[in-house]
């Protein structure tokens, strides 16, 4: 069979169709005197339910999560260093000091390793600066807001002025209205960042950024752990979940997102062998509606992020009312996130909102809601 080539935004993946791929190793020649080869080790044994729930118990409890304030923190590094490193694949890290205001209002300071990560954002010709993963001293962090985090990603700026502060802003946003319809998705803790660079001693920007949950322990809160193998199609994920996302992909207007590519989405798997696609990075997503997002036309044929399109299961009208309903329920949750939160500016307020609207006004007609997610949804049972 051939192998079928799936590009989604920046991601190219090479698999074969209608399987879910696994290790292989081919096997030796007729006739050869090579050993046969060693059959594949499978995923480790689960752990027992007590262990389950401790780790849930321990990733539900990050204290970096507890608070929704603006965390307040300044970044020393060799940001020259980090600049120059715009290899989507380096990982190569450069020493730096985390200092930042304790939960009890203690000033705290700690080593870490800083690196640039990311793909379309590590260009340079797109962002000047990068967004970063911090990685901790196991003691340092100990009784801190970071406990419990070897590591934690960064999101940032990108540019420094007012426009790209409020994607951020957008972004974070984001992320609380998935938490509002699901405690089931990464969670986020708004910041403000001043970055210093370490030779001089001088500020080279205060901005806004987001610090984003671990996968492992999203993972550990849904009970499971995170699924690794491409080539998911619709049937091997918890439906009532995935449409619930798709809805929500659909809402926000992102379709930079492949179930069967495991892009900017982790799959959690529980012991029972049910699976959840959660996803994350929205930057691409018409909510968001950044100046660089941009739709894959060998993908699509829409032009702009704005343009909603439904890329979830095919159900009846009325197996989705419920899901609707679950959307109109969470709509003044939704919309006071956008009027409460102080750090959006008049514009970025009302065109999210307005945004929403035109997705709420899909849901309460029929005519609309059938043309959005009955006729137009993806028979073939794959993202």
């Amino acid at each position: 069979m051939r192998p079928w080539i799936a590009t989604f935004g920046l991601l190219t993946v090479a698999l074969t169709m209608g399987q879910v791929p696994a290790a292989t190793q081919a096997p030796a020649p007729a006739g050869s005197n090579a050993p046969a080869a060693a059959k594949p080790a499978g995923p480790p044994a689960w752990p027992s339910a007590e262990t389950l729930n401790a780790r849930r118990v321990d990733a539900e409890r990050r204290r970096l999560f507890q608070d929704s304030r603006t965390l307040e923190f300044t970044l020393t590094t060799d940001f020259r260093a980090v600049d120059r490193d715009r290899n989507p694949a380096s990982t190569q890290t450069f020493p730096g000091t985390l200092t930042f205001t304790d939960a009890d209002g203690t000033p705290k300071s700690m080593p870490v390793r800083v690196r640039g990560r990311g793909h379309s954002r590590r260009n340079p010709k797109l962002c000047d600066f990068s967004p970063l993963r911090l990685e901790f001293v196991k003691n340092q962090v100990a009784g801190t807001l970071f406990e419990g985090h070897s590591a934690i990603k960064l999101g940032t700026h990108c540019r420094s002025n007012a426009t790209f502060e409020q994607y951020v802003i957008r972004e974070y946003t984001v992320y609380r209205v998935l938490n509002v319809l699901t405690p089931m998705s990464f969670r986020a803790r708004l910041a403000r960042g001043t970055y210093v660079e370490g030779a001089t001693g001088k500020p080279i920007a205060t901005r806004l950024g987001l610090f984003l949950e671990d996968d492992d322990d999203v993972a550990r809160r849904l009970g499971g752990r995170v699924w690794q193998d491409r080539g998911l199609r619709f049937r091997h994920v918890d439906q009532d979940y995935f449409t619930l996302v798709a809805l929500f992909e659909y809402m926000i207007g992102n379709t930079d997102v492949s179930l069967y590519g495991l892009h900017n989405v982790d799959v959690v798997e529980r012991p029972d062998g049910r699976r959840f696609p959660v996803p994350y990075d929205f930057d691409y997503s018409g909510l968001v509606n950044t100046i660089y997002a941009v739709v894959d036309r060998t993908v699509f044929h829409h032009r702009s992020v704005r343009e909603r399109v439904y890329r979830g299961p095919c159900r009846p009208l009325e197996e989705l009312a419920p899901y609707f309903e679950r959307f109109r329920t969470a709509r003044p949750a939704i919309m006071a996130l956008y009027d409460q939160q102080a750090e959006f500016n008049d514009a970025s307020r009302s065109q999210s909102k307005a945004y929403l609207e035109e997705f709420y006004k899909v849901i309460d007609s029929p005519a609309a809601a059938r043309a959005a997610f009955v006729n137009g949804c993806v028979k073939e049972g794959m993202m």
